[in-house]
């Protein structure tokens, strides 16, 4: 009878253990898995922050004077300068082929 309850004993302790490690796996497994998703995450922050921040400057003003600055448009008091082709234009003479001669 003595040897029934070591030999209980020892299959307990072998399950207990097996259940340890299969534990102990799916731990490691799943803070890896955790490291993944915080990585993402963080990611996606940064992402946000930076979507913020150009919806931030094109709503602003200077969003608004550098558009219109590059589309050629003027705000009261500037004077605009328009470049205008001279009416007498003087043209420029082709230049003639150069052929090399026979020896």
């Amino acid at each position: 009878m003595k040897y029934a309850i070591v030999v209980l004993v020892l299959v307990v302790l072998a399950y207990l253990v097996m259940n340890f490690n299969s534990r102990t796996a799916e731990l490691s497994h799943l803070t890896a898995e955790h490291q993944i998703v915080k990585a993402g995450r963080d990611s996606r922050l940064e992402t946000k922050s930076s979507l913020e921040a150009q919806i931030a400057y094109a709503t602003s003003e200077a969003a608004v004077y550098k558009w219109a600055y590059e589309n050629h448009l003027v705000r009261p008091g500037d004077y605009p300068v328009v470049p205008v082709e001279s009416i007498q234009s003087t043209s420029v003479p082709k230049p003639k082929p150069i052929t090399p001669k026979n020896q």
